[in-house]
């Protein structure tokens, strides 16, 4: 599926957020309050918008960016190379269960709207806290459902009609934008899954919602 729509995944973001997610990827790396230097893991990295906002803050630092789907991986390397960052973006093709690096090896890590995707997503927090070091921080971006009752109504009626029909448009793939509100749907609630990341290793984990509780970042540290 998101082999399919990766040529318009980036339009479909901007369009479909209104351009805020580009605000949300910065409060993400923002949080990580990275070192000057430091290695960072991007695990469902999808076009590396994500790795791409942590060096554009951080240009001294590394990113390592992992995704399933080759032909998000393959956008995102034309991403990077455009931008002169491919001496410090490097983008691999692996499971979130089985992370493809060493125990301890990263400064960081960031996951944006993709945790959700993952089959397993415990597995992929035990793999996470495996290669993180002790004191390492965890940014989680993922969507939410607003608290107050008149935002909450519209964005409901936007998440279950309008936006699969945009999607649908736009990318041409008849399930893929019925897939993402019934994902959303299904994920935990904030303070549930802030409990699980929790159990995974990770300990200060805060929910933070971001724009009403559209998104909410969550931000932890490696114990």
């Amino acid at each position: 599926m998101f082999d399919s729509i990766a040529p318009r995944y980036d339009l479909l973001n901007r369009t479909l957020s209104a351009g805020l997610d580009q605000r949300w990827r910065k409060q993400a790396v923002a949080a990580l309050e990275l070192g000057a230097t430091a290695n960072v893991l991007d695990l469902c990295t999808g076009t590396a918008d994500l790795a791409v906002a942590a060096i554009a803050r951080n240009p001294a630092a590394t990113v390592v960016g992992i995704d399933f789907s080759g032909a998000m991986l393959q956008l995102g390397l034309k991403k990077v190379r455009e931008g002169g960052m491919s001496k410090r973006i490097r983008l691999v093709r692996g499971d979130a269960t089985r992370i493809p690096l060493a125990d301890g090896t990263c400064d960081a890590a960031t996951i944006g709207f993709g945790i959700r995707n993952v089959a397993e997503p415990e597995g992929a927090l035990d793999e996470l806290a495996r290669v993180l070091r002790p004191g390492a921080r965890l940014a989680i971006l993922e969507f939410g459902q607003p608290k107050i009752p008149g935002i909450r109504t519209a964005y409901a009626w936007y998440f279950k009609y309008l936006l699969p029909l945009v999607g649908r448009f736009v990318s041409r793939h008849q399930s893929a934008y019925s897939y993402l509100p019934a994902s959303v749907g299904n994920f935990p609630a904030p303070a549930e899954f802030a409990r699980t990341i929790e159990r995974h290793g990770f300990v200060a984990v805060r929910a933070v919602p971001l724009t009403f509780g559209i998104v909410y970042l969550y931000i932890a540290t490696r114990a």
